[in-house]
């Protein structure tokens, strides 16, 4: 990893010829760049700590004086809840998946000695801009390496500190390594993102990860793809069948288990027949916890009893199309699993929605009817994640129709490519008429 001052079409230059190299490398020499970033990170814990600790003071200010959002605050601190070793660990699993890069899924003998196969291979440059959260620098250099692409990474200024530490420490570990230091660079100057996103020649995707106004930004103005989910309007529906206490559970990890991501539940949608036998219970779990229900009236109604009256609001129809990234919940009565289903594909943002319900067809109902990357059943939407997927990490979550939605691991950052190996055939033998070859078309075992 370089830490580079260089223009942008410099940077994105020097990735495109390094990814040409690092696509030739083994998955041992890929995996042996990883063992030396991992051990060098882990040496250098208290030199990083120290400069996120420089960020986070700086960043409190700015929290303080309205400047920055507070979910951005929370995003930064590398010390919260063991984020660090989290940090560690997503690279050794990432490093303990199998190699993503030319896995063969197509395999057709279109002739004697014609053979056609189609197999994966690295996408090439990736651009990745983030806000906060610096454990993004060693989840994405671990990815791209790992499945033989480049990366051009551009932080925020408020992690500043943070991106430096790392990318420092990076960089020397890549040194003793086959991996070229310019495939993993990281761009510090403030004005390179709307040049690097016009360099279509040398960027194959734009990976955004930050607030809504960053990736529509991305979205606007990029010449290549991009990637990425401009909001995590998480839902909920609570059917009348569903458990007490597992809605309890569930509601309550959905949404406090950390307010801040983009997988944390915003709207709870809650069955008319539930209002007055499951919400009161999963009201006061979720108060206890600090959190602000935004109610409908007919919800407000079924909670009017309960003595916390400060924490249950009015709602408005914007609170509906918010992603709130703090501990305030909107709910909302529906009568019925489609009134639901036509909520969610009308004010979500197709991230991730979960219903809890005893019932598989109901289930079966919703997760079909409802447009989103993720959908689960009697589960917390906090399950959406890389690292719980068995990805080892991500390099954000694609909310797109195109070849990698939900999380995006390893396999996300591949694409297909086609090879024909032969004899000396040409294509003017094959036809129809006297004298010409038809094809075979048989499908072959994949080994």
């Amino acid at each position: 990893m370089s830490l580079t001052n260089a223009s942008p079409e410099a940077a994105a230059k020097a990735a495109k010829t390094s990814s040409r190299t690092l696509a030739t490398l083994s998955v041992d020499a890929r995996n042996s760049a990883l063992d030396a970033i991992h051990d060098a990170l882990s040496n250098a814990r208290e030199d990083i700590l120290a400069a996120n600790a420089t960020d986070l003071e700086l960043a409190k200010k700015s929290t303080e004086n309205g400047e920055l959002n507070p979910s951005i605050y929370k995003r930064l601190d590398l010390s919260r809840k063991g984020k660090f070793d989290d940090m560690l660990q997503g690279i050794k699993d990432v490093r303990g998946l199998a190699d993503p890069v030319g896995r063969v899924d197509l395999h057709t003998e279109l002739d004697d000695g014609l053979i056609l196969q189609r197999q994966t291979c690295p996408i090439g440059v990736l651009l990745i801009i983030f806000e906060a959260r610096p454990e993004v620098i060693a989840n994405i250099a671990s990815l791209a390496i790992k499945s033989a692409n480049a990366a051009i990474l551009k932080g925020g200024k408020e992690s500043t500190e943070s991106f430096k530490a790392i990318a420092t420490v990076i960089s020397k570990a890549l040194e003793s390594t086959q991996v070229p230091n310019d495939s993993i660079q990281l761009v510090t100057t403030r004005d390179a993102v709307d040049p690097l996103l016009e360099l279509s020649e040398y960027i194959d995707l734009v990976i955004p990860r930050g607030s809504n106004d960053l990736v529509r930004h991305c979205q606007r103005k990029a010449h290549m793809p991009v990637l990425g989910h401009a909001d995590g309007l998480c839902s909920l529906y609570l059917h009348h069948d569903a458990d007490a206490k597992m809605a309890v559970d569930v509601i309550v990890d959905s949404k406090t288990d950390y307010p801040a991501a983009c997988n944390a539940l915003e709207t709870l949608l809650v069955h008319e027949d539930a209002l007055s036998s499951i919400l009161p219970a999963v009201a006061s779990a979720l108060i206890s916890k600090g959190v602000t229900l935004k109610c409908d009236p007919k919800s407000k109604q079924a909670l009017s009893s309960l003595p916390e009256q400060t924490h249950i609001q009015p709602s408005t129809e914007q609170d509906y199309s918010t992603e709130f990234l703090d501990l305030i919940l909107a709910i909302r009565t529906v009568s019925s699993p489609s009134e639901a289903i036509e909520h969610i594909n009308t004010h979500g943002s197709h991230h991730t929605d979960a219903i809890l319900t005893a019932s598989k067809q109901v289930a079966d109902t919703f997760l079909n009817g409802v447009d989103a990357a993720c959908k689960f059943w009697n589960a917390s939407t906090r399950f959406c994640d890389g690292m719980r997927f068995g990805f080892g990490t991500e390099v954000g979550i694609s909310t797109n129709k195109v070849h990698a939605r939900g999380p995006v691991g390893l396999e996300g950052l591949t694409i297909h490519e086609y090879r024909i190996s032969g004899n000396g055939q040409v294509a003017a033998a094959y036809g129809s008429g006297s004298g010409k070859r038809a094809y075979k078309h048989v499908r072959l075992p994949i080994n």
